[in-house]
């Protein structure tokens, strides 16, 4: 609503500081991004079904990889999460809105100019970035094409979207929680977004700083990053990787929060561990700001770094651990039904936990020698971005669409998207384990002939994946369109089920707590 009564048509959207529609469309925003970042992975599939050189120029090979990820991780992943954010916190608190309205509206509308700058690049003379999505330097100061001034102007666009939006947040989280809502007694996704806030606003100003030197680096005649003027290339990592940890966790603290709400529900018992889960993710985010360099165990840092980096990084699976069997615990002996929701839970923390033990084969810095810049390292960091934080998002979607729309989905079709998704993305990314230990290097377009078998199972689980996604795109609009009527509490009690187990009805998110008298 404006100033001057509500808006109609496209402007009640462009106006507005309502935090449900700005969720709204965040969410949707996520998924046209999700949709067009796996285009580009289809690409590179495609390329990778057989060995040679058959469908694009391995410069375009380059932007394909280049581009997956940063739409993936910046324009899917992240906007998803605050568009969960922005529906469900405000009333999880029990707050009549976010407490920065207007903030919030210009947060998400900067989102879809930035994404259209660095799309645009495709198109441009040279072609878009083509330097991984990590964009090392010099490769991306020296090297690069043109576009990539626009490349860093969008990174800078996208960065001050997270930050207005982390903001938000911790005001709302801290100032606006209903009387009688300690911090321990919140919801724990809303303990897991106080602290990826936080982790937000400590490392999107490092990016800045990142692209703003390699802005300097390109037109200015600095040398931070070039050795010819006495820079240091590997200054690069670290500046980069200081700031790339943390994010890899900011995009799975909120997926832990979604589980710890959802699994509760569907074992109808309370989450087991309930402090121990709120200490373990504030250990987590503390503990990824001190493990950046085993990203870069092959740049030839001291004994004493590598051993270091990697004994904290393998410290970082003790919390993540405690988080894995607090949820195993609370499924324990709990009256378990298997809605879609918690069927994506359930998948979430078995194969996330494929992804920690891969994760800390790849802690041991000698042996990381080896993996290094192996599809290992792919298959590793996608089992837990796929169904750590897509898959979290996907239950999310399911759990509280009833209450979004007041329509309940089709629930053969939810599980029929769950089991295409789960064997899609099992058949892509568990055979890239094998390709990696066998020494095929990644971003490459053409590999040797050994390696034939795997890719043309991982590129036929690609296409599975990616196309039920597009069936997830129905399931959604059908519930918002009719369907069944959602009750009041959605969840109570599934397919009319009889409980004999005496255990506590699940917390519902969605009752605002009673003011204390």
């Amino acid at each position: 609503m404006g100033d001057h009564g509500p808006a109609k048509g496209f402007g009640r959207w462009l106006f507005t500081t309502n935090h449900k529609d700005i969720g709204s469309m965040y969410l949707w925003f996520s998924f046209a991004m999700f949709l067009m970042g796996g285009v580009f992975a289809l690409v590179i599939r495609a390329e990778l079904f057989q060995p040679g050189l058959q469908l694009v120029e391995p410069e375009f090979f380059n932007q394909m990889t280049t581009m997956h990820g940063l739409v993936m991780v910046f324009g899917a992943v992240m906007p998803a999460f605050v568009g969960l954010a922005n529906w469900l916190i405000p009333m999880m608190v029990g707050a009549p809105d976010m407490a920065l309205p207007r903030m919030n509206n210009w947060s998400f509308w900067i989102l879809p100019f930035a994404f259209t700058l660095l799309a645009s690049t495709l198109f441009m003379e040279g072609g878009g970035p083509n330097f991984g999505w990590t964009f090392y330097a010099p490769l991306s100061t020296t090297y690069a094409p043109p576009s990539v001034t626009y490349f860093i102007f969008a990174v800078h666009i996208m960065g001050a979207s997270s930050i207005m939006g982390s903001i938000n947040i911790i005001a709302t989280i801290l100032n606006m929680r209903a009387p009688g809502m300690t911090l321990m007694k919140m919801p724990l996704f809303v303990w897991t977004w106080l602290i990826t806030a936080y982790l937000l606003i400590a490392v999107m100003p490092v990016l800045a700083g990142c692209v703003t030197m390699m802005l300097m680096d390109i037109h200015f005649g600095t040398s931070f990053f070039s050795a010819a003027g006495g820079g240091d290339p590997v200054l690069f990592q670290h500046v980069f990787w200081f700031f790339g940890h943390p994010e890899v966790y900011i995009m799975i603290l909120p997926a832990f929060g979604i589980a710890s709400a959802i699994i509760p529900t569907f074992a109808r018992k309370p989450l087991f561990g309930y402090a121990s889960m709120v200490y373990a993710t504030a250990s987590i985010a503390f503990l990824s700001f001190i493990v950046w360099a085993h990203h870069m165990f092959t740049v030839g840092m001291p004994i004493a770094g590598e051993l270091f980096f990697m004994y904290a990084t393998m410290l970082i699976a003790v919390p993540t651990g405690v988080k894995v069997f607090n949820w195993v615990t609370t499924m324990f002996r709990g009256s378990m039904t298997f809605e879609t929701p918690m069927l994506f839970a359930i998948a979430f923390v078995i194969l996330f936990t494929i992804g920690g033990f891969s994760g800390l084969m790849l802690s041991i810095a000698p042996a990381d020698f080896q993996y290094h810049d192996t599809y290992f390292v792919v298959a590793h960091f996608h089992y837990v971005l796929v169904p750590g934080a897509i898959f979290s998002i996907f239950a999310a979607v399911y759990y509280w669409l009833p209450k979004w729309c007041g329509n309940m989905y089709d629930e053969r079709l939810g599980k029929a998207h769950f089991w295409l998704s789960f064997v899609g993305l099992n058949v892509t990314f568990f055979p890239m384990h094998f390709v990696g230990l066998a020494g095929m290097p990644r971003r490459i377009p053409d590999y040797a002939l050994q390696f034939a078998d795997f890719n043309q199972i991982a590129s036929m689980g690609a296409f599975l994946f990616g196309f039920s996604q597009v069936f997830f795109l129905f399931i959604v609009i059908k519930t918002i369109r009719g369907g069944q009527k959602a009750t009041d509490e959605v969840w109570d009690n599934p397919e009319g089920l009889e409980w004999t187990v005496a255990s506590p009805a699940p917390y519902h998110t969605f009752t605002t707590p009673p003011a204390i008298k």
